[in-house]
């Protein structure tokens, strides 16, 4: 691995930008030591086995793990299948994943809104039901706009499941939201990496029926996402029953839409999750079309992201124990995706040697960023977001992902790589700012709510 990265795991965060506000307090964890004693001193398959939430907590991680693996399988057959099977034209998968990665932005908001009335635990499962139609429905599909609407609802299904399962662990995580968020994350990654690793075995066969077979496995994996799901407890009906849920006659909930500060927080938390369209479209066209390095290096990119990820995941979210925290630390959000921009922009005319080694430090650095992004981005989220109205707030914020996801590939494409190193330097420097700005905004909000 090349030197001279930003060595997250051993940076005082506190020391580095200042000590935190006066009177924050790290959330207790389970055995009455804080999140980050807890991280130092608990081995990783002892917090997997004992989350914050306790059964719930557990239920829900491996909820994830199942609802990942099948979306690894997915990820990893779905090109081929269209273009093998249901014979696809290059320029119509583009279109067909481009417009169902639009229509995904509109999942959020609307499961946000139905999680305010039913709850998150029963959109949740309907939302994995929502995906077993549709991918079931795939295998019979033959034309292109059929493929179309099935996949669209798809998508739409896996970002509303995304904005409720938040919604389910801030509530399960009692209080300690980084902790938790760290063990999904290791939770998810090993779920894709289960499901790449399936997917080998089928895309090795070559078959119809392999293919087939892997688009089933996907569908089940939902089914049992959502039977999973439907174990958990419903904090819905429990806080209704014990008083929690706003009274009738505490006037009108707070509306997102209507909420500037919280759209602006949105707006650019959709900027600063660029770092998925880096890793995943940016850096292999980079180093494909613009480098001497070698082919054979682009899937070293997702191996270093997720060996970093769930190795470093719980020591970077042990780092953010509060909102305030958290405000504090998005600006490193933007210093390293800014690193990761100048290592690929220097890559363009080094040798081969040295191209590889600068678009691996890419691939670390990129990796630190999305590690900083996903603690900040679901402290902030949860965080900035009204209490008596936080599913609809959650689903709003959850389209910046979702955002990202349809035109986060167009950027790269559309105008960093077109423009060259130049625009991988302004890449950075606009997402630097971005994260300024989000700091800022951040700090004003938590001022006027805390």
């Amino acid at each position: 691995m090349p030197t001279g990265h930003l060595d997250i795991k051993h940076l005082d965060i506190e020391t580095f930008l200042g000590q935190s506000a006066p009177g924050t307090k790290e959330p207790a964890s389970e055995n009455g030591g804080t999140m980050r004693e807890r991280t130092k001193t608990v081995g990783l398959t002892a917090q997997l086995l004992r989350p914050p939430g306790g059964r719930d907590g557990r239920t829900m991680l491996l909820t994830l793990f199942v609802d990942r693996t099948g979306t690894g399988v997915w990820s990893a057959v779905c090109v081929l299948y269209f273009t093998e099977l249901s014979r696809l034209t290059a320029a119509e998968v583009g279109l067909l994943l481009g417009a169902s990665s639009v229509a995904g932005i509109a999942g959020t908001p609307v499961a946000g809104r139905l999680a305010a009335s039913y709850g998150g635990r029963r959109v949740l499962i309907g939302c994995h039901l929502l995906r077993v139609a549709a991918l079931t429905a795939v295998l019979f599909c033959s034309s292109f706009t059929a493929l179309l609407l099935v996949v669209a609802l798809a998508t739409l299904g896996d970002r509303a499941a995304r904005s409720m399962e938040i919604l389910y662990a801030t509530e399960v995580s009692e209080g300690q939201h980084s902790a938790y968020r760290a063990l999904s994350r290791t939770a998810m990654n090993a779920g894709y990496a289960a499901g790449a690793g399936l997917a080998a075995i089928g895309l090795a066969v070559g078959t119809a029926t392999a293919y087939r077979t892997l688009v089933v496995a996907d569908a089940a994996s939902f089914l049992l996402s959502a039977a999973l799901v439907a174990s958990l407890r419903d904090r819905h009906r429990a806080g209704a029953a014990d008083g929690r849920l706003a009274a009738p006659d505490a006037g009108p909930r707070p509306n997102p839409w209507r909420d500037a500060g919280y759209l602006r927080f949105v707006a650019l938390d959709a900027v600063l999750t660029i770092d998925d369209a880096i890793l995943n479209v940016g850096l292999p066209l980079w180093l494909i079309h613009s480098t001497s390095a070698p082919h054979a290096l682009i899937p070293a990119f997702l191996a270093i992201n997720t060996l970093v990820v769930v190795f470093a995941q719980l020591r970077v979210s042990a780092l953010v124990h509060s909102a305030r925290q958290a405000v504090r630390v998005v600006p490193l959000y933007g210093f390293a995706i800014l690193g990761c921009c100048a290592a690929a922009a220097l890559a363009h005319r080094a040798g081969t040697p040295a191209a590889s080694a600068l678009l691996l430090l890419a691939a670390v650095l990129v990796t630190l960023a999305e590690l900083v992004r996903s603690v900040v981005s679901w402290e902030l989220s949860v965080a900035l977001a009204p209490e008596r109205a936080r599913p609809e707030y959650l689903g709003v914020a959850g389209m910046a992902h979702s955002t990202e996801k349809a035109a986060g590939p167009l950027l790269l494409t559309g105008a960093v790589l077109a423009t060259g190193p130049l625009g991988w330097l302004a890449l950075g420097a606009a997402t630097t700012a971005a994260a300024y700005a989000q700091r800022h905004y951040g700090a004003d909000r938590l001022a006027l709510t805390r």
